[in-house]
């Protein structure tokens, strides 16, 4: 594990707030230089903590406004595949997350919707006619805020 020091923890505090800064952007807001700051982020990304940038659109301002949280247990383990649902699930271009669970449910996706028919029609004529699937549960999204990682 990579030894993290204070600077580095607030790099990534930085980060996490608007990915898209600059390296000289970043290192005037810690008191480094340019190039400074570019090898403390090479480094970090050599050490897997950086494992990539995140573009992340306006769902809402590009027409979806219902976001649904789907558990999906599987009706009969062992005929289907979990690579094959997998495949089959993330073909679909409303499902955003796909992640495979332990516990009620197998599968827990996270799907966008123009609205509610839309979600309907999504759900009835792809999610519903997945191989294997069998009991489904929504739960519709209403609000969400964004919470600190790991680093406060």
């Amino acid at each position: 594990m990579t030894e993290l020091d204070d600077i580095d923890r607030a790099l990534l505090r930085a980060l996490a707030q608007d990915a898209g800064q600059s390296a000289g952007a970043l290192g005037r807001g810690l008191g480094l230089s340019q190039p400074a700051t570019w090898r403390r982020i090479k480094r970090l990304q050599q050490a897997s903590i950086l494992a990539g940038r995140r573009l992340i659109l306006d769902k809402q301002a590009l027409g979806f406004g219902v976001t649904v949280f789907l558990g999906v247990k599987l009706a009969t383990k062992g005929r289907v595949s979990l690579e094959d649902f997998e495949r089959a699930v993330t073909a679909i271009p409303e499902v955003q997350t796909v992640q495979h669970v332990l516990g009620m449910y197998d599968y827990r996706l996270r799907v966008v919707a123009r609205d509610l028919s839309d979600f309907e029609r999504v759900l009835r004529r792809r999610i519903m006619t997945l191989p294997g699937v069998g009991d489904v549960e929504a739960n519709v999204l209403l609000s969400e805020e964004r919470r600190p990682g790991p680093l406060g």
